[in-house]
């Protein structure tokens, strides 16, 4: 299984189906899941603000990224159709969910809202 650790130094963390629900249930914070592809190029635009959101929040909320090509059962299980979508979930349960290039302190504030 994957480290899915975020610390202040760490990277997005990218996600699997196998660490996916262990990633969502683990400490009660609120999480943020960016379903995406490499190939998309709204999701490239949006990895370099994920990853300050995830050292920014580290502590107080967990960022991650699922690749929807390698994962697609994933994407199916929240019916994802748009690149990148954003999902932010509570307590292991989806919360809201941003569809498209989003502002860090879009990000941010829906994360705080969560907590």
């Amino acid at each position: 299984m994957q480290d899915t650790t975020v610390s202040p130094s760490a990277a997005l963390v990218h996600l699997r189906a196998d660490d996916f629900d262990a990633f969502l249930a683990r400490d009660g914070k609120p999480a943020l899941v960016e379903f995406g592809a490499e190939w998309c190029g709204p999701c490239r635009m949006q990895a370099p603000i994920l990853k300050e959101l995830a050292r920014e929040l580290s502590g107080q909320a967990r960022v991650a990224a699922v690749d929807v090509d390698a994962e697609p059962a994933l994407a199916a299980r929240y019916g994802i159709r748009s690149l990148p979508t954003l999902a932010f979930f509570k307590d292991g349960t989806l919360r809201k969910t941003l569809v498209g290039l989003a502002a860090k302190t879009t990000l941010a504030a829906e994360l705080r809202s969560l907590a």
